[in-house]
């Protein structure tokens, strides 16, 4: 995780066991494991009052400032869950007497998204990128850019399937310089784009989240990045049905979520009879992963859609 060109992480270190009380509101969280870290400040499972939530702390105030803003931001879409829950924000001076700022969260609980699409297959890759472009699209319309979108910050929940994001740590303003990135998600890093806050930012770095459970190993750019990223999706079956609107999002030629959720749309939509009998045999394996792609993503995306 990166904070403009820094790679320095700035994370405090609680032990299990640890009390951690709010210098303000005097709720006592009891600190249970560390659930990771970045350049903003960690985050830990806590208790409260026999509850578990997700504490995240930090030296930098005016950073977590800006994060909660975010969060609260997002609490005011209607009819739209995009971030963690609010639970409570205040500061907490240590034993030895230092005073250090965090916010509390609802703790989501479930599979990361490779573990995920490991278990249950490939299928659900459509509707997971549908879910995506639809909290993308509500998030840009408050004036707000994920920034550091990547697999780490995103969760998926069960009873339905459902992708939640878990960090908002990178959100930056439209318009703004992306103060938060991860090499890999970064087109800036690829040399194919700016760092400049806005949609096409967030759906470039989109496709990378689904790359990168093909490529868990970073793979070098070469003299020409956007051929070496686009190779990899030609060369993932389970990918390959996607590589039109792909390709549009690698180039920023997308303006906005909605696009390119109707280009994908249309790619579940593709009926397998349209294709000739040649056709078919031809394109057999890109057929059997569209044909699955349709029958699972589009049932369980429209179930999705009832889920807060």
């Amino acid at each position: 995780m990166k904070m403009n060109h820094q790679s320095k992480k700035h994370g405090i270190e609680l032990r299990p066991g640890t009390s951690v009380v709010g210098k303000w509101h005097h709720k006592r969280y009891i600190v249970r494991k560390k659930l990771g870290s970045g350049a903003i400040g960690s985050v830990y499972l806590c208790e409260l009052g026999g509850k578990q939530v997700a504490l995240k702390i930090s030296s930098k105030s005016m950073s977590m400032t800006m994060e909660v803003n975010v969060l609260k931001s997002l609490q005011k879409v209607q009819g739209k869950r995009l971030g963690p829950y609010l639970v409570d924000v205040d500061d907490w001076v240590t034993p030895g007497g230092s005073a250090l700022s965090f916010y509390v969260m609802e703790y989501l609980q479930g599979q990361s998204l490779s573990t995920f699409i490991r278990n249950n297959g490939s299928t659900w890759i459509g509707v997971f990128i549908l879910q995506l472009l639809d909290d993308l699209s509500e998030l840009h319309k408050t004036g707000w850019v994920f920034g550091d979108l990547k697999e780490d910050n995103l969760i998926i929940l069960h009873s339905p399937p459902k992708v939640r994001w878990i960090d908002v740590g990178g959100t930056t303003q439209l318009g703004r310089a992306i103060k938060e990135y991860t090499e890999f998600y970064d087109r800036g890093y690829w040399g194919i784009g700016s760092r400049k806050a806005e949609p096409s930012y967030d759906l470039f770095a989109l496709v990378m989240v689904f790359v990168k459970l093909y490529y868990p190993n970073q793979f070098e750019r070469g003299s020409n990045s956007e051929a070496a990223i686009l190779s990899r999706i030609k060369n993932a079956a389970p990918l390959r049905p996607y590589l039109p609107c792909f390709t549009k999002a690698i180039q920023g030629k997308y303006q906005s979520s909605a696009q390119m959720k109707q280009d994908v749309e249309m790619i579940l939509n593709r009926p397998a009879q349209m294709m000739s009998r040649k056709q078919r045999k031809k394109k057999a394996s890109i057929l059997v992963e569209s044909t699955g792609i349709s029958l699972v993503a589009l049932f369980y995306y429209l179930v999705s859609l009832m889920l807060p």
